[in-house]
This record gives C-alpha cells, structure tokens and sequence, in this order.
C-alpha cells in the first residue's frame, strides 16, 4: 500500500512515517497543503492521511482539490479539530474517514485497513500462485505457510508480478508501475530487486515462481520451462 502522510508537525509526521513502514507501507511525506497537493496530482497513491491546519495551503483547500480532479484515493482527516461542524464539513468535501488528535496508533492502523478494504472491493484482497500468497489487506507474505519478511518495495514488487502471473513483464513496466518513474529513468534496480525476491520467495524451495524471460523481462507462474535462473 502506498501511503501519502501530510502533517506540518515534524515529529508527528515521522513517527506516522516510521510506523506504517513497520507495517510494509510505502510511505511518503508532505509538509504542507501547497506540496501536498503537487504531490497528490502527481502520483497515485492507495491512501492519503491529511492534517487539516496546515501551511501555505488549507487541508480543507487540498482536499476539495483532490476531489474536483474526481480522485478516488481514500482521505483520512487526521487533525487537531474537533468540532462537529468541522467534521461535517470535512466528510462532505469528500474525506472517507476523521480522527480526531490526539489518537491512537492502532485505531488509525485500523480505521487505514477499513478504507483499504472498501477501495479495493472487486479486486483480488488475497493473491496466490502456488503456495505463495500476499494478503494485500494485512500486508503479508507467505510461501508453503511460513512468512516471508519484505520491504514495502520488494512487497510492492511481488504484488506487480503475482498481479501479472503468467505474463511477462519488461523493466519499463515495472519500473513505471512499481516505482512510479518515467521508463527513461530505468537501471539495474529491477534486477537487484527481483534478485532480493527471488532469494525470500524461492531459495530454499524445489519449485522456482519467478523466472527470466531471456530478452524481455521477468514471469510469475509455476511453470519452469521457459525460465532462466
């Protein structure tokens, strides 16, 4: 999951980002309204976790932003207030969720995983080739049963592939849809990524899932005749 955290108060925001880092997220940072809102028409993200008093630009500003562009990334309010009519108005210029501070970690954590499940109804919360599986939702790996310990890129990674399985994959499309840069920017890191997978997904196991497609990229599946270790 790729989070967006925009938060104005330093410590705040890098415990929020150290924390759902400890829980397999992809997370990036915003400051203010103004960097929040080039970032949030930029990229895509799964969730944005928005303060509302922020400098040089509104929380409430951004948010009303995000919507007219018919965005429909999940927003959660996170901020300092606490009136009812500050609620209203917050859920009415389209934020999915509001929490109000001082809050706990496990109910935000919770109130996170509530809105990553309603925005990816209809698509697949459980992936699996094999005795692979990825819960989307939990941010867990497992093969044969036993967990397998990811960064949030490598899960992102796996996900991209399992997502594919069966499909060759090039390194522009990964780099382009799991790191989110333009093609022209490709290097090795595909290669020292997928190398990194392949050592926590396949050593140790008979059956190899991921594959190189001599000339053209990588392949998830459970077949082995047309890999190349």
């Amino acid at each position: 999951m790729r989070v967006l955290i925009v938060e104005d108060d330093a410590p705040l925001r890098q415990y929020l980002q150290k924390s759902f880092e400890a829980l397999h997220c992809e997370t990036e940072v915003a400051a203010d309204g103004e960097q929040a809102f080039e970032m949030a028409g930029q990229d895509s993200y799964d969730l944005i976790i928005l303060d509302l008093n922020l400098p040089k630009r509104d929380g409430l500003d951004v948010l009303r932003e995000i919507r007219v562009r018919n965005s429909a990334v999940p927003v959660l309010a996170l901020t300092s207030r606490r009136e009812i009519q500050d609620r209203v108005r917050t859920l009415d210029l389209g934020a999915d969720d509001y929490l109000p501070k001082p809050f706990a970690f496990s109910e935000l954590s919770a109130r996170v995983r509530a809105l990553a499940r309603r925005s990816r109804q209809g698509a697949k919360q459980v992936l699996q080739v094999a005795d692979l599986e990825v819960n989307r939702i939990e941010r867990r790996a497992t093969r044969g049963g036993k967990p397998i310990d990811l960064t949030p890129k490598e899960m992102a990674l796996l996900e991209y592939l399992m997502e594919h399985e069966g499909t060759c994959v090039t390194r522009t499309m990964i780099i382009e849809n799991v790191w989110k840069m333009h093609s022209e920017t490709v290097t090795n890191v595909v290669d020292v990524y997928v190398n990194y997978l392949r050592k926590k997904v396949d050593d140790g196991f008979e059956l190899k899932l991921i594959h190189t497609i001599r000339g053209a990229g990588y392949q998830l599946d459970a077949a082995t005749d047309n890999s190349v270790r």
